[in-house]
């Protein structure tokens, strides 16, 4: 009788079981293993992920609605930044830090509404003058291009309107009109300012203390950094402050001398004008500081509207490559491809309270990193590309003075011959 082993008795289909090469049992068809089973760790990923992007949703809908506290939020720090060298300056002097908190409050209120005062004045004064002179200036139009182009122009429709009973004599009268229904826009912005100015008092006034509370809650490493950072922001933000106001200061004396000297209208308030919008308006302060007395200027009489123009881009160029370079290397170092950036971010962010923010905020960033970043030396080949791609040249007045010299050598050589 033969005895068949069951390991290779063949299956009723003619086929075989097969066996792994290194002998061990395969489990049988349709059973699971431990191989094909999650592993525990997945479902706790998952659920952290989940978790994680509803905090992320939670947390954008909460700065969605909370956009404009922290927006003035923001601007308190930068304006207690601003304020706190000179608090700091008079407590070591002996003022009590919340006095000395109020006297910079109270010169800062003086020191707008004498700005605001001085532009309002203006403003006030040229628009009624313009309207007393349009008719003048709407007639000389009209028979320049008459006499010039042969062309008839009936303006009586227009001038109309600048007489009395027009729509320009009654636009002050609307616009007056027109003040209470703007009652609400103005108490919503004086309640912005009032809360910035409380956040702000409190900043400086309790900004020892809130460092120690905040420093409290950290390590010490974790502390050194926070100060560290902190004090760079005060540093960065006053080096800009002071930059600005004394290019201020520069710029609006210069514009009052020439101001008075062409004989612009109101020559001190203009050049109060420009020297402050010029400074703390970034990228466009330029041209909307000089906008306003060219227009003035050009209502005077033309030919003031050119001097001031002519004056305005002068003193630019002198200031961009004398006085800046001079006053920022001592309050405020950064680079003009990072300031341009760093301006456009702030105000797609933040809108025009970022552009003004974005400065001070890239400087500190530019400090904070260039301290703890670590610089090697530059490799040989590198070196030695730069040189070749820029040769050293020669200043312009020796290669002007050399081509002298030659010229006059070749001119004796052919005398002599």
């Amino acid at each position: 009788m033969k005895i068949v082993d069951e390991a290779s008795d063949p299956e009723p289909g003619g086929g075989s079981t097969p066996t792994p090469p290194d002998g061990s049992s395969m489990p049988p068809e349709g059973s699971s293993t431990s191989s094909a089973k999650l592993p525990p760790w997945l479902f706790r990923a998952i659920l952290t992920g989940v978790a994680a992007l509803g905090a992320l949703y939670v947390l954008g809908w909460l700065v969605d609605q909370l956009k404009s506290l922290l927006v003035i939020v923001l601007v308190s720090f930068f304006m207690s930044f601003a304020l706190e060298p000179p608090v700091n300056r008079m407590e070591r002097m002996g003022i009590r830090r919340g006095l000395g908190t109020g006297i910079m409050f109270l010169g800062l209120l003086a020191a707008v509404a004498l700005f605001l005062w001085a532009i309002g004045a203006v403003l006030a004064d040229q628009i009624e003058q313009f309207v007393d002179d349009a008719p003048g200036y709407i007639q000389d139009v009209e028979d320049w291009l008459e006499g010039t182009f042969d062309i008839e122009v009936d303006a009586q429709e227009l001038l109309a309107e600048f007489q009395e009973g027009g729509a320009a004599t009654n636009l002050a009268t609307r616009l007056a009109d027109n003040l209470v229904s703007l009652g609400a826009t103005v108490l919503q912005v004086l309640f912005q300012i009032l809360t910035v100015g409380l956040f702000t008092f409190y900043l400086v006034a309790e900004g020892p203390k809130l460092r120690r509370n905040i420093c409290s809650l950290l390590t010490p490493q974790h502390q050194r950094q926070v100060l560290s950072i902190w004090n760079l922001a005060i540093s960065k933000t006053g080096g800009y402050i002071y930059s600005r106001l004394i290019l201020a200061v520069a710029s609006f004396l210069v514009h009052w001398l020439v101001f008075t000297l062409i004989g612009v209208p109101f020559p001190a308030p203009l050049a109060l004008w420009v020297g402050l919008v010029s400074q703390f308006v970034p990228v466009i302060g330029t041209y909307v500081a000089g906008a306003l007395p060219v227009l003035i200027g050009l209502l005077d009489e033309p030919s003031t509207g050119l001097g001031v123009l002519v004056a305005i881009a002068v003193y630019q160029q002198v200031e961009n490559y004398l006085l800046q370079p001079k006053v920022t290397a001592h309050t405020m170092e950064i680079h003009v491809t990072v300031a341009f950036g760093s301006v456009i971010a702030g105000s797609l962010l933040l809108g025009a309270v970022g552009a003004v923010l974005a400065l001070p905020a890239a400087a500190t960033a530019q400090a904070f990193l260039s301290s703890y970043l670590e610089r090697g030396d530059v490799v040989q080949e590198l070196t030695d590309a730069e040189a070749a791609q820029h040769p050293p040249r020669q200043p312009i007045g020796q290669r002007l003075r050399h081509v002298f010299r030659r010229d006059a050598d070749a001119s004796a050589d052919d005398g002599t011959s």
